[in-house]
């Protein structure tokens, strides 16, 4: 016989899901962000001055039945994680974008991802288009719907190109990173995801994504943890933006010797790889970038795919030279001679590279800071080196009480040669919604440096 009584089963029947009670909360309240710029405002008087309210999402988001996104399903998807951003606790996300809708978005975006080679071409421009260039974003998700509002949606003639680092840090790294995969998946040829030092597996242990998504999908939040990082393996490594104009995360990669060919007898199988000596490096060409094995959870810092591991992770100096990058420990630094050599070889006028928030260019000798999101490292014959950072008011979570309080930026490019950089920057939306952090922030370093090289997963 049962212990519950009839009236208890039927209450239990009768008592709404968790999904119900959200679609309950959301039909009745707005969300505090329209779909216009205006209704982001950048500190100005923020608690007393609340975002115009716009359209209700609506939530849980579905997959389409054709399997098609359109830009109204994109716009939902922005409005549902900022709505749920401020009003729900993070393990109800799965409430609002169910594991399953999870599953097709980041499958969709892999596909697409993993046949586009490490230097993706932006090159179908007209006398109409315009490049939008995009920095570090570290899951702060309403300055990024900012950015996205201010600068102009992705279409046919308006390109973006995104320089990575979308996780860790901040709390909202995974809508972060869902929106701009939606977006890949609706516009493919219009907007380009590059891959950052922070989208690995170490990183992600360590600066919080990790925890982030085990938190937000429960139960599920292995499977949802394993398919990001298996897209973030997918990522390209750079892009060429029109004839003139090189973008990467870190920035530029060192030659690598031919691999030898493995002997067909049974003796002297094992190859002993000697690093190239740090007096004989020197800079890489295309041809061996697109070449690299870019198919990595942690790129490796010795061996022979080295390259992912430069493009990553290298830093500026203004120092001439190329030689190792001894502070992170892997990577390179490099010179304004080289970013000259560069430039010339290739027949370049730009690098934009990123990587380097204010907490890491305090630490950096000779280099401005980024107070306003971005920095002109190098001027040379040939053009110029400019680092990029898209995310204001940088850490969201800092230890101490003064606060870096810096502008992010992104960067538009326009015709007819694309190599002209118009920046813009902005200030962070506040308030932010209170969160809490997925890492430990007191203790973790800020600035990425002396790395524990023995946890990374070293791949050949």
């Amino acid at each position: 016989m049962s212990s519950n009584s009839d009236a208890e089963i039927a209450a239990a029947a009768a008592a709404p899901s968790a999904s119900q009670e959200v679609a309950e909360v959301l039909a009745a309240a707005p969300p505090p962000v329209s779909d216009s710029a205006s209704s982001a405002v950048p500190n100005s008087e923020s608690e007393n001055n609340p975002s115009p309210p716009g359209p209700n999402p609506e939530a849980p988001v579905g997959w389409p039945a054709d399997g098609k996104l359109s830009l109204e399903w994109i716009r939902n998807l922005m409005s549902v994680f900022d709505w749920a951003s401020r009003n729900l606790d993070p393990t109800q996300l799965p409430d609002v974008f169910p594991v399953e809708v999870f599953d097709s978005l980041v499958l969709c975006a892999s596909k697409i991802l993993h046949k586009e080679s490490n230097c993706v071409a932006v090159d179908q421009l007209g006398p109409e288009s315009t490049v939008v260039v995009v920095g570090d974003l570290h899951g702060q998700l309403h300055d990024l719907l900012f950015l996205l509002n201010d600068a102009g949606f992705p279409s046919e003639n308006r390109f973006f190109v995104f320089n990575g680092d979308y996780v860790d840090r901040g709390a909202w790294g995974l809508e972060s990173f869902l929106i701009l995969l939606a977006w890949k998946v609706f516009l493919p040829r219009s907007v380009y995801l590059l891959r950052g030092n922070h989208e690995s597996k170490y990183c992600t242990s360590v600066y919080g994504f990790e925890k982030e998504v085990l938190t937000k999908y429960g139960d599920k939040g292995k499977h949802v943890y394993r398919k990001c990082l298996g897209c973030f393996e997918g990522l390209p490594l750079t892009s060429m933006v029109g004839k003139y104009v090189y973008t990467a995360h870190g920035g530029l990669f060192r030659s690598t010797p031919a691999t030898p060919k493995r002997s067909k007898g049974k003796k002297n199988r094992r190859i002993a790889f000697n690093p190239e000596p740090s007096s004989t490096l020197s800079l890489g060409s295309f041809e061996e970038l697109n070449k690299a094995r870019r198919s990595v959870l942690d790129p490796p810092w010795e061996g022979s795919n080295l390259i992912p591991g430069d493009v990553l992770w290298s830093d500026p100096s203004m120092k001439p030279g190329l030689s190792p990058n001894k502070e992170r420990g892997i990577g390179l630094l490099w010179g304004p001679d080289c970013t000259e050599d560069f430039l010339k070889k290739f027949q370049l006028k730009l690098i934009i590279r990123s990587h380097e928030g204010p907490d890491a260019r305090e630490k950096r000798p000779g280099l401005g800071g980024m107070d306003n999101g971005y920095t002109i490292d190098h001027i040379v014959e040939s053009g110029k080196l400019i680092t990029l950072f898209s995310a204001p008011d940088y850490p969201q979570f800092q230890g101490t009480e003064e606060r870096y309080r810096n502008k992010g930026a992104y960067i538009v490019l326009e015709p007819p040669n694309f190599d002209n950089p118009v920046f813009h920057s902005f200030e962070a939306i506040t308030p932010r919604p209170k969160a809490n952090p997925f890492y430990n922030f007191e203790e973790v370093i800020d600035s990425d440096e002396e790395l524990d090289l023995a946890s990374m997963a070293t791949s050949p």
